[in-house]
């Protein structure tokens, strides 16, 4: 077995240590009262964003990955998230995750205070709680990973996250995961990285397009389709737009460069000049 097939394993067991860890120390009730003023403020819609953008991309601030290590270890949020909103970004993916990304609650935080940009808690999310704390700490969206959860956990999952006013972008792998949509998901994510072996393939999103635009169709408010991962050809994401997707989670072509704004910005100029 590749020495990386039990990592998201991994990961889910220590965000379990984690997050029980967290709600031990500040338990909901101190936790809403310590944010009661932000959980007031009026939340962007990332769906919106992403539907009325030329480029639609979601810019992503990651300092490291499991699979890359260290992309960008001294990488601030103030340096570069309004780079991104200069350079062009529909949205704005903050990843929470410290022990494998390299990312914090503190990075929300600041991203909420630097850009009126949508912003998307990128983490592995398992609880209630999380949520809570997404809404608090300056998140209009979250990501709920549907090989982490049951199709009843991310049900009530999105369900929370919709009475906290926040969206959903649920992420799947494979066809089988499809079953995990309900009507409280706002964006439909394929995950082009499998999230076991971290071995990446945009052919994924291809492979699954025409299936997610037939499971997305059944519902009222069809969602939005989303390309994440592995993307770094202009030509591909043109394809990726003409196969349905109008969202493309973007993180390691820009934050592996020394100024991902810019990076970005020339990115979605040679875009949309191709359009």
């Amino acid at each position: 077995m590749d020495k990386k097939e039990d990592i998201l394993e991994t990961i889910v067991a220590n965000k379990r240590r984690e997050v029980a860890s967290q709600k031990a120390a500040v338990p909901l009730a101190m936790l809403l009262s310590m944010g009661s003023g932000r959980l007031e403020r009026p939340v962007v819609s990332m769906r919106t964003a992403l539907e009325r953008s030329p480029a639609g991309v979601i810019a992503e601030f990651k300092r490291r990955s499991p699979s890359k290590g260290w992309l960008h270890p001294g990488a601030k949020v103030e340096d570069v998230v309004p780079a991104y909103a200069r350079g062009g970004a529909a949205a704005c993916s903050i990843l929470t995750d410290g022990d494998f990304f390299g990312g914090s609650f503190t990075d929300l935080q600041r991203a909420r205070a630097l850009t009126g940009l949508p912003l998307l808690r990128k983490d592995f999310i398992i609880d209630e709680y999380q949520l809570f704390q997404a809404r608090v700490t300056g998140a209009d969206a979250v990501l709920l990973i549907a090989a982490i959860l049951t199709s009843n956990e991310c049900r009530r999952l999105a369900q929370t996250a919709h009475s906290l006013e926040m969206e959903v972008l649920l992420e799947i792998h494979g066809e089988a995961e499809l079953s995990h949509l309900n009507p409280h998901v706002d964006m439909l994510g394929v995950n082009n990285r499998h999230l076991g072996t971290f071995r990446t393939s945009v052919e994924n999103s291809f492979r699954l397009a025409e299936q997610m635009q037939r499971h997305a169709g059944k519902l009222t408010d069809a969602p939005l389709l989303v390309s994440e991962s592995g993307l770094a050809d202009i030509e591909t994401v043109h394809q990726l737009r003409r196969a349905g997707f109008r969202g493309f989670l973007i993180g390691e072509t820009f934050m592996k460069t020394p100024h991902p704004g810019e990076t970005l910005q020339a990115f979605i100029q040679k875009l949309t000049c191709d359009l």
